[in-house]
């Protein structure tokens, strides 16, 4: 019994002795075990998107490590891959445990993510246009995107389309520019010049100007196309389903859209003739304007008409040397005439056609004209010019005779008011309290002033423009005959004199002898 007591002593110490040897190298040549720590965790059980993934003994690194294995999952791809990266960690306090190393780490964070993928970046070429932006595959696409607006107004392919870096931008931004093909040609063939060579041509490129060409000197058709507005071009990385088939992008950027531009109204502009030069339809362009209400609403110069005018999303500007054989009209010649008023007028001599040649430079915006400048210019007929004899004095207007009153009967037919009273009212009465002011519609001479069969108290007066004002049914005469009055000046009292049914004034306007409607000449 006492052998077995002092084996087992002895097989415990030897137990006891080889454990603390074994921890003893542990410390010194397993630095992944970790040591004894008594301040808390010290090995963390890391978990990506609900799956272990390893133990780590610094949390600090998992940006780091996170970084590694994005890089290791894009390796070797165009594209960016979009996945969730969702971390936990569970902290624990051990004395001794084992950790796994960064590359093990990289490696399961690779797997998980690879397993999550969500979506994928691809690299594209992104282009704004004003407001629009469209993204596209490559600068292959961006550049025929830019083509086929130029296509658009040419034929012959003559102008190309060329992406380059913006000079005007410090980032790394691309724009478009435009070559003709004349200049691809002459930059491939150009050899430079010195001395005596070049002078001669800079001499030479100044003496020919459009003065000394003929017709058939001028390169008829287009002379140059520049886009219209701004274009930006970025490369970027997008989702796959946020790029746009070439061909939708041809037809949205080339495709007219309707937008709402402002029609400065000029002198002589009418609803109608608006409507045909801008192309929008009288009836719309009504219901387009709050100052409308119908085509016979007056318009002024200078007022500002919204109207919809078709363009396309990228415009394009171009100038076109174009030839022409036209009929033509030439200026209208006035005699002006300081005793005649502007309302009145006399054609001297009728116009005729002339017929004349011409080379111009039209430069366009889309397909509005916006200038033309004649190059040359040949009158094969002269035209005969239409001559006016015109007025320059200011006619002289009317305004209502008194102040106030109603409106008691018009001009034109009626019903007799009194026995022996005419079925055909020739003027217009205002009933209106005896006594009450009345006044010269218009600056003139007083014809008469007394009492006339009918009119009772009455007074003519005859203005400069030949006209004449009567004034009837008076109390009380103002003015003697002869007498000069001007406009608004008191000329008699109303009242009721004459064939009357009650107080009024009646008020009647001549016009080469004959009665007239007065209310559609009062001011």
């Amino acid at each position: 019994m006492k052998k077995f007591t002092r084996f087992y002593r002895e097989i415990s110490l030897a137990h006891m002795r080889a454990i603390l040897i074994v921890c003893l190298l542990a410390f010194f040549f397993f630095p992944n075990f970790g040591g004894i720590k008594r301040t808390g965790d010290n090995m963390f059980l890391l978990s990506l998107n609900g799956k272990e993934i390893g133990m780590i003994g610094d949390t600090g690194k998992l940006p780091q490590l996170l970084r590694e294995a994005r890089l290791t999952l894009a390796e070797g791809r165009e594209e960016l891959i979009l996945s969730e990266a969702d971390f936990t960690v569970e902290g624990r306090e051990v004395w001794f445990g084992k950790t796994d190393s960064d590359k093990e780490i990289v490696s399961r964070i690779c797997e998980v993510l690879g397993a999550d993928e969500t979506e994928k970046l691809a690299p594209a070429y992104t282009v704004k246009i004003k407001e629009y932006l469209v993204n596209l595959q490559s600068a292959q696409d961006v550049t025929k995107l830019m083509q086929a607006a130029l296509d658009k107004y040419q034929q012959n392919n003559e102008f190309q389309a060329e992406i380059v870096l913006d000079p005007t931008r410090e980032l790394n931004v691309l724009t478009t520019f435009v070559r003709s093909s004349k200049e691809i040609r002459e930059a491939a063939f150009a050899m430079p010049e010195a001395g005596v060579a070049a002078k001669l041509t800079e001499m030479t490129a100044n003496t020919v100007s459009s003065g000394d060409k003929d017709f058939d000197d001028y390169e008829y058709g287009i002379v140059d196309l520049q886009y219209g507005d701004e274009v930006e071009i970025v490369e970027s990385y997008v989702p796959q389903r946020a790029i746009t088939p070439l061909a939708d992008a041809i037809e949205y950027v080339t495709k007219d859209q309707e937008v709402n531009a402002v029609y400065k109204i000029q002198p002589g502009d009418t609803l109608s003739e608006i409507a045909i030069t801008t192309n929008v339809p009288l009836d719309k362009l009504i219901e387009m304007n709050d100052s409308l209400e119908d085509e016979n609403s007056v318009i002024k110069a200078d007022q500002e008409l919204i109207i919809t005018m078709p363009e396309p999303e990228l415009s394009i500007d171009r100038k076109e040397e174009i030839y022409s054989e036209e009929d033509y009209e030439a200026e209208i010649q006035y005699i002006d005439n300081d005793n005649w008023y502007t309302n009145e007028s006399v054609v001297r001599q009728e116009p005729s056609a002339g017929h004349r040649k011409i080379a111009a430079l039209v430069s366009y915006h889309n397909d509005k004209v916006v200038e033309t400048e004649i190059l040359k210019e040949e009158v094969t007929m002269a035209a005969v010019p239409k001559i006016v004899e015109r007025g320059t004095k200011i006619p002289p207007t009317y305004i209502k005779p008194i102040s106030g009153g109603r409106l008691s009967s018009q001009f034109g037919r009626r019903r007799a008011p009194t026995r022996g009273a005419s079925s055909y009212h020739r003027g217009i009465d205002w009933a209106t309290p005896v006594g009450t002011a009345v006044v010269a519609s218009c600056g003139g001479v007083v014809e008469r002033a007394g009492w006339g069969s009918g009119y009772g108290y009455v007074i003519y007066l005859r203005h400069s423009d030949g006209r004449q004002t009567r004034y009837g049914h008076l109390s009380k005469i103002l003015v003697k005959p002869g007498q000069s009055v001007s406009q608004g000046q008191r000329i008699a009292l109303s009242g009721n004199t004459g064939r009357s049914t009650g107080p009024h004034i009646h008020f009647e306007l001549l016009i080469n002898g004959s009665q007239v409607n007065p209310l559609e000449y009062l001011n």
